[in-house]
């Protein structure tokens, strides 16, 4: 069997999309070269029967090989020339497989390719030409399509999510997003959020992951914030409307997928002295083990033992900022005292240490020496959209907005960032008229405009 019916050693999967030939050998015929391709893993299947399985617990390549008739001299060639590529012991069960076989004039089968999917994506294929066997890796070709979706928030962004039957990864992208903005622990019944996203598919069915987040907006006891896409000092980060940055000094909290199990009070009822104090931070319950991060970049100061606080570190920041976190059941590794420390940084993980009744953590800050609410703490923006940009993420909000909003045709779309219209061009431009629901003369008129 000749390799030029394998295209993955010849095309990657992109070129695949885009038409890429085959190679052709003297015996095809022009009724051939009309014949439609059917390609299966970049093999014409039509030449071929196929026949799928499934790896079972504890099946190796070998025997599955061997069913086919595939000799214990090839079975041995093809564990040596795949050590580099994949090796055979890679193979799990419960992927698929699929057989091509053809049979000779006498109708004995042959096995002439083996393709192992090593994930939804991407696939592994063992080819058999005589006494010759070869080793070649693949993708799945994929296609992407552009998403809105809306959705209201009866328990939780995650609830919303399963409910909606969205992609779950849409849920972490909206959490990093919004993390310095939307308190995510404060979620209410009623809460919105509408979306605009790349998801990309194979076999036009199967979701493979989420891509570019285009745009969202969310509703929260309602405030709406925006968040548009815009590149700035060469980084790609999302902005409010106004053109404010939806980073802040700190994030809203530093643990993800948890409660507030107790607020900051100056009398709470202590849950293991059962006396009245004051509780001047904010608990978050967690399963031990949530990573814990810093909330804004500093230093650490304190790291160690904090008595009824447990493992406890304490981080400065600028503007006479303190955060504590306490109850750790450990510390992240290289975190001690003088370490400085990124925003979102891993720095420990959720415990019970000290005195506690389960595992959560206490989260405070200080200002000036004095306990501040971390929920009510002011925050600084990061630096806005510079003057000389504000022309160009304007074009880009209006259009974002435009599609949020309601719907709009595809040439009105943001669909890149990276060769906007110039300051120049836009000046003076109505770009808010410019966006959805403008026929082509008006578009133009407005884009035209002086």
């Amino acid at each position: 069997m000749k390799s030029s019916r394998l295209l993955p050693f010849l095309c990657a999967s992109l070129l695949l999309a885009a038409g890429c030939s085959r190679s052709r050998s003297a015996a095809d015929t022009p009724e051939e070269e009309k014949r439609p391709v059917r390609l299966v893993y970049g093999i014409d299947a039509d030449r071929y029967r196929l026949e799928t399985g499934e790896v079972q617990s504890g099946e190796t390549v070998g025997r599955i090989l061997s069913g086919f008739g595939v000799s214990a001299a090839q079975i041995d060639r093809l564990d040596k020339a795949s050590k580099e590529r994949f090796p055979l012991r890679n193979i799990r069960a419960g992927h698929k497989y699929t057989a091509f076989i053809h049979e000779d004039s006498l109708h004995t089968p042959h096995l002439d390719f083996l393709a192992y999917e090593r994930s939804v994506a991407e696939y592994v294929v063992f080819g058999f030409a005589g006494d010759s066997v070869s080793v070649e890796l693949g993708e799945k070709p994929t296609a992407v399509r552009r998403t809105k979706r809306t959705a209201t928030i009866h328990s939780s962004l995650w609830g919303a999510i399963m409910e909606q039957n969205l992609p779950y990864a849409l849920a972490a992208e909206l959490e990093d997003i919004y993390q310095w903005t939307v308190d995510f622990f404060s979620i209410q019944k009623g809460d919105n959020f509408t979306v605009i996203y790349d998801e990309r598919f194979i076999d036009d069915t199967v979701s493979i992951g989420v891509g570019r987040i285009w745009g969202a907006k969310f509703e929260q006891r309602g405030k709406v914030y925006y968040a548009i896409p815009f590149r700035q000092d060469d980084r790609l980060r999302y902005w409010e409307a106004d053109g404010a940055s939806l980073r802040k000094q700190l994030l809203k909290a530093p643990l993800k997928y948890s409660r507030i199990s107790s607020h900051f009070s100056y009398s709470r009822l202590h849950p293991v002295h059962k006396v009245r104090r004051p509780h001047t931070g904010v608990d978050y319950a967690a399963p031990a083990g949530t990573p814990v991060r810093a909330v804004a970049d500093g230093v650490v100061t304190f790291r160690g033992w904090g008595g009824g606080g447990g493992n406890t570190i304490k981080i400065k920041h600028a503007g006479s900022l303190v955060t504590g976190y306490l109850h750790l059941s450990r510390f992240a590794k290289g975190i001690a005292v003088g370490t400085r420390v990124a925003q979102g940084q891993l720095i420990g993980y959720v415990g019970s240490t000290g005195t506690s009744t389960g595992p959560h953590l206490d989260y405070r800050i200080w200002k000036n020496g004095s306990p501040i609410n971390p929920l009510t703490v002011p925050q600084e923006p990061a630096e806005p959209i510079a003057a000389a940009l504000r022309p160009q993420f304007e074009y880009v909000r209006d259009r974002i907005v435009a599609e949020l909003e309601g719907d709009v045709p595809i040439e009105a779309c943001i669909t890149q960032l990276d060769s906007l219209p110039s300051a120049e061009a836009l000046r003076g431009a109505d770009t808010l008229a410019g966006a959805a629901g403008m026929n082509a003369a008006e578009r133009e008129k407005a884009e035209t405009k002086k």
